[in-house]
């Protein structure tokens, strides 16, 4: 998934993010920090979200079942994924991905999945913990040779 790819599907769902807060469209529009003018061209699809305003709708929204869905995993670590290209980041265990992933490559004591939504790739020990993310396998696949060698 791109910048543009993940702008494009949250200008798509934050009308319908909006309306599962229950939000008006000032009060929607004064916690993303824009104008209600460029919120309401945003949700008749005249315009864009920025990367920025984006970010914020994923993060302060990140409990969203729309998000979610829509996603297929945690908004922060798209986001991260996204931005920093590949990031290596130990993270507190996962659930092994058993409802978004789909198991790429595993062994022993290390598996490859990728989400069945985003794309992605992560990198996951024994215990289900984050090694790393990338949307580049061949990244991916690089730090299992070097978890290997460790």
């Amino acid at each position: 998934m791109t910048r543009t790819e993940f702008i494009q599907i949250l200008n798509e769902k934050v009308k319908l993010i909006r309306t599962e807060y229950d939000y008006t469209q000032d009060k929607m529009a004064e916690i993303l920090g824009i104008s209600k003018k460029t919120l309401i061209e945003i949700e008749k699809g005249r315009s864009s979200l920025t990367w920025a305003t984006a970010i914020s709708v994923a993060v302060l929204f990140n409990r969203s079942q729309i998000i979610l869905m829509t996603l297929g995993d945690d908004p922060l670590d798209i986001i991260r994924t996204i931005a920093f290209t590949s990031y290596n980041e130990n993270r507190p265990e996962t659930m092994g991905g058993k409802i978004w992933w789909r198991v790429i490559f595993e062994e022993s004591d290390f598996k490859i999945q990728q989400n069945i939504i985003s794309q992605h790739y992560r990198l996951l020990d024994s215990n289900n913990r984050r090694i790393c993310s990338s949307t580049d396998l061949r990244y991916v696949k690089k730090r299992l040779a070097e978890m290997r060698l460790q």
